[in-house]
């Protein structure tokens, strides 16, 4: 019998879970063919999620697994070890505040017993306020123009991935990096299935700002050349501008006689050179602190236990 795991990343939703857990369960009857293994990774939630998580271990040992981590490393670290801890044939992947439909599982497993080693679902609506999916768009937009150009439009965080694709991501072990943008770059080939993501019904989002912030430039850095190209086309024309206004006033020095009075031109020269400058290093230290990350080698999660109960009955 093929095993069909999917893994949620759970940090703060105590009050989605009562929800979550029974619809993830009841997607076994609708796949009789085949075993279900839910990996729940609580990301360092202060809350009673690992505690809700646990009492429906008790009633449900053979398919509920819990990745307890020793504090918050993140969405993308949390997702990266409930694929190293999933053991099914395919892998799926789906956000524990119920804003993506789980039925839809079904319809990704069905392509995938076609061969299909990668379905990703595809946001082509959302019920988001207006300013945070105008953002959301633009943000794939950049990805689109900059760095990976056939990635989807609208993006994708709800997936199924094959055995392989996952053994591929358990060996980079890569960093600060957007886990998501990774597995499209392997190249397997995917289906697309577009679909509505809904509003968030219950408990308070901790997507917040900074760490889209993060995940934004962590995507540009990891995956397109072009901030470093920037740096170079930023100082060439800086260089070519003040080559030219240099020989702009020694021209009209030496043939027009004209006094070169200059201490605003040059106070303005100057903070705006020193300004491009320092933008220039903070995007050099960007890769260089990511760089120094990757050589010290830390992990990118810690796993301070993996609770699993066996059926003493089964």
């Amino acid at each position: 019998m093929k095993t069909f795991s999917i893994v949620v990343p759970v940090y703060y939703n105590e009050l989605n879970l009562p929800e979550t857990v029974p619809q993830l369960l009841a997607l076994s009857s609708q796949l009789p063919e085949m075993r279900l293994e839910l990996v729940f990774v609580d990301d360092g939630s202060g809350d009673r999620s690992l505690e809700i998580l646990r009492d429906f271990q008790v009633r449900h040992p053979d398919c509920i697994r819990i990745v307890k981590l020793t504090r918050n490393f993140g969405s993308m670290a949390a997702i990266q070890a409930g694929l190293a801890v999933a053991s099914g044939d395919c892998v799926g992947m789906i956000a524990a505040d119920l804003q993506d439909p789980p039925e839809l599982f079904l319809e990704m497993v069905a392509h995938w017993r076609n061969g299909v080693k990668a379905v990703f679902a595809v946001r082509q609506e959302r019920e988001d306020p207006p300013l945070s999916a105008w953002f959301a768009n633009r943000y794939y937009d950049l990805i689109r123009r900059f760095a990976i150009r056939d990635y989807p439009i609208g993006g994708f965080d709800f997936f199924l991935i094959d055995r392989q694709v996952v053994q591929e991501i358990n060996r980079i072990h890569e960093k600060n990096t957007n886990l998501l943008t990774l597995i499209f770059w392997l190249g397997f080939r995917p289906v697309l299935i577009p679909y509505t993501r809904r509003k968030r019904r219950k408990g308070k989002s901790r997507w917040t700002l900074s760490k889209k912030l993060k995940l934004f430039i962590d995507t540009f850095v990891a995956f397109s050349y072009f901030p470093i190209q920037l740096l170079s086309l930023v100082g060439f024309l800086v260089a070519l501008g003040a080559f030219l206004y240099g020989a702009f006033i020694f021209f009209y020095w030496l043939f027009v006689g004209i006094r070169v009075e200059g201490w605003v031109s040059t106070m303005i020269i100057l903070t705006f050179t020193s300004g491009v400058q320092m933008t220039l290093l903070g995007i050099l230290g960007e890769y260089l602190w990511r760089a120094l990350d990757e050589i010290r080698r830390r992990p990118p999660y810690v796993i301070d236990e993996i609770f699993e109960q066996k059926n003493p009955l089964g």
